[in-house]
């Protein structure tokens, strides 16, 4: 349990954080990216046609995965919300930011693939039932925590804000996942419960469990991304931001071969056939080019007495 709080604890530090997540970015994003390739070729092309709506219900591998991570997003951005206001830590403030435009942009794709699936399966784009309300109130929940991050000028204060508003939205998720069951609307009831098997047969509600669960894992990716950048801004002034970005973490891998290293392409080293600087100086004369003495006539050279020939004898 103590080792488990410690790690926990470290985990709540930004640079921690920084330290430990970039795998786990590479991970969700190879994860996701796997699963929504299946996914999609599965359901979309594989997957029978429903006997009532034909090929339109095809729609439904792209339009359920992005609500349901829409609803998802909020909650964990409700609960980041109650640990910023609680404990004041800078990493849940740094998980609302980012996760704001991620789950606007989740409530955006549902109600744009619900308006199109709607049009051949209701006659009409979009109609005002209980489901299709409580997801765009939704949407504009985020663009409010996205809007009052921006509008207020000190950083505490905005994040605060938001966090509150984060806290208070989470009331509109329940009606959105229970709108069908609570109200008569014209939406299906839920493709996925905890209580009862799917309605749909195996070949149609595999590829949709395999859509859901990479959307979700591609999500994680573009969290911890946007997690990682957000502390290297905020924490920009840091010096273990500044020792990150001079051992070039961040700046590019280590130079190829047949490449010159950060080293020489920042200060080469004087060639052969260039003089040092301390022979440009005057300091330690080249064979090439006469001493300061010799110029100032102390030392005259050959080339000196062409300049100043003395006397020859006899005159």
């Amino acid at each position: 349990m103590g080792t488990l709080s410690a790690y926990l604890h470290q985990l709540g530090s930004p640079r921690w954080f920084f330290s430990l997540s970039r795998p786990w970015g590479i991970g969700f994003a190879a994860v996701g990216a796997t699963l929504l390739a299946v996914g999609w070729v599965w359901g979309l092309v594989f997957a029978p046609p429903d006997y009532q709506q034909g090929n339109s219900f095809r729609i439904i591998y792209v339009h359920v995965p992005s609500a349901h991570l829409a609803e998802a997003l909020y909650l964990a951005m409700g609960a980041a919300g109650v640990v910023l206001l609680v404990w004041r830590m800078k990493l849940a403030d740094m998980f609302i930011a980012v996760v704001a435009p991620v789950g606007m942009a989740m409530a955006g794709i549902a109600l744009a693939t619900g308006a199109i699936w709607g049009r051949p399966t209701w006659g009409a784009w979009w109609v005002w039932d209980a489901r299709t309300t409580s997801m765009l109130a939704l949407f504009f929940l985020y663009v409010g925590v996205i809007g009052l991050r921006q509008a207020i000028p000190s950083p505490r204060q905005a994040g605060r804000a938001a966090a509150v508003l984060a806290v208070v939205g989470t009331v509109n998720v329940p009606i959105v996942k229970y709108s069908v069951d609570w109200w008569l609307t014209l939406h299906q009831p839920a493709s996925f419960t905890l209580t009862s098997a799917p309605a749909m047969p195996p070949s149609m509600w595999v590829p949709l469990l395999v859509n859901v669960v990479g959307l979700y894992s591609f999500a994680a990716a573009l969290i911890v991304a946007g997690m990682r950048n957000e502390i290297l801004h905020r924490e920009r002034d840091a010096q273990w931001v500044r020792d990150q970005l001079r051992s070039g973490e961040r700046e590019g891998p280590a130079p190829r071969m047949g490449e010159p290293s950060a080293g020489v392409r920042e200060g080469p080293a004087p060639r052969m056939e260039e003089p040092s600087a301390g022979e440009r100086e005057g300091r330690s004369p080249s064979k090439k080019e006469p001493s300061a003495g010799v110029r100032e006539g102390r030392s005259p050279s050959k080339k000196g007495k062409r300049e100043g020939p003395a006397p020859r004898s006899g005159k």
